[in-house]
């Protein structure tokens, strides 16, 4: 059994997907940075990183997979194949974790026949040990393996088990909507502005709102209709704004822009 104390954690690509993970295993305290290894395509941008986060730089794929014990593949999903199978003899007894979106189990284990890998899709609040980490139930893992895996991703996001049918629809959730609360922010922000309540102070504010509303949502399990409900008066101010998000199409546009998104990738399959 693998232990935190001694795993050697490896990025194959390390843009900001790789880079919020590695941050939160490292932030949680799951793991420490020497026991980080990386390669990316620039390897000079890459030493900086390094440098700067205390983990290792690496020169190629070849070199993380030798090093490492789990190995977490950060790349695009086009170079998924050209940069793993060439090393898919070399990854026996290694847990291989894919980042690469919609490249399921059925392909990964075409790319890499034999090895233990699994398909996951995180979010980037991975980075601050308040993300998501959806994980695939179709996957070659052994018992043993899943246990690790779930206790080292459980240090920095909700870990939930979902079937191939579900999980690229889990994904956009997961993933894409860190975007749009940015821009609901941004929004409630320019709101505070324009009514004299300074930026710094607003965002605060809006940000703590939005955690403790999750929080409150995850640990009650109450219906997000019957949180909403408790905070409006009947003839209070609260109904207001609700009454006019609903006329400017709040939940339409927020329900559109996931049709649209699950409409491109699948125009794409």
């Amino acid at each position: 059994m693998l232990e935190f104390e001694s795993v050697k954690a490896g990025f194959v690509g390390y843009g900001n997907m790789s880079g919020a993970v590695a941050k939160g295993l490292t932030r949680s305290g799951a793991i420490g940075a020497s026991q980080i290894y990386a390669c990316a395509g620039n390897y000079d941008n890459l030493c900086v990183k390094a440098d700067a986060q205390g983990i290792k730089a690496c020169r190629d794929a070849g070199e993380v997979v030798d090093a490492c014990d789990v190995i977490f593949i950060g790349v695009k999903p086009y170079m998924v194949e050209p940069v793993m199978a060439p090393l898919a003899s070399r990854l026996e007894g290694k847990i291989v974790i894919s980042m690469a979106t919609n490249m399921f189990d059925d392909e990964l284990d075409r790319i890499m026949p034999g090895a233990h890998h699994l398909f996951t899709a995180p979010n980037t609040p991975v980075s601050v040990c308040e993300g998501i980490f959806i994980l695939q139930k179709e996957n070659t893992l052994t018992d043993e393996e899943r246990v690790f895996v779930v206790e080292l991703l459980e240090k920095i996001a909700l870990v939930l088990w979902m079937d191939e049918s579900h999980i690229g629809l889990g994904s956009i959730i997961a993933g894409c909507t860190p975007a749009f609360t940015s821009m609901y922010i941004e929004a409630l922000g320019d709101a505070a502005c324009r009514h004299g309540l300074g930026r710094s102070d607003a965002y605060k504010i809006i940000s703590q709102m939005l955690v403790g509303t999750g929080k409150m949502a995850l640990e009650s399990g109450d219906h997000p209709g019957q949180m909403k409900d408790a905070v409006c008066s009947p003839g209070g101010t609260t109904i207001v704004g609700v009454n006019t998000l609903e006329k400017n199409g709040f939940r339409f546009a927020v329900i559109d822009a996931i049709d649209q998104i699950e409409n491109k990738i699948q125009s794409k399959l």
